[in-house]
């Protein structure tokens, strides 16, 4: 599975957050990684970093499976990594029901 980690322009400490994330998705989707052929990731402030304020930092996380649709999700929160942990689990929900369609298809 590639993941591919992109960030807005308010994103602070892009490279170091990379890493953290690509392990933390990694290590959480690795039950899919032959399923999965690319993972995007991507994380923005929604009111940019000057302004605070409620849940605006955003990640949006899309699997590219092999031979089916794209699956996507979207979360927001007070904090990247808030973010993204409500992210996976919306992830592997959405996953486990693409594959269950396509089991119950067949």
């Amino acid at each position: 599975m590639f993941i591919e980690i992109n960030t807005d322009n308010n994103i602070e400490g892009k490279e170091r957050m990379k890493v953290y994330f690509e392990g933390q998705l990694s290590e959480a989707l690795k039950r899919y990684d032959e399923k999965i052929t690319h993972l995007e990731v991507q994380l923005g402030d929604e009111n940019s970093s000057a302004k605070t304020g409620g849940d605006d930092k955003r990640c949006m996380l899309e699997a590219r499976i092999a031979g089916l649709k794209n699956v996507a999700v979207v979360s927001h929160a007070d904090s990247i990594e808030k973010a993204v942990g409500l992210a996976i689990p919306k992830l592997k929900n959405a996953l486990e029901h693409a594959f269950g369609k396509v089991q119950s298809n067949h």
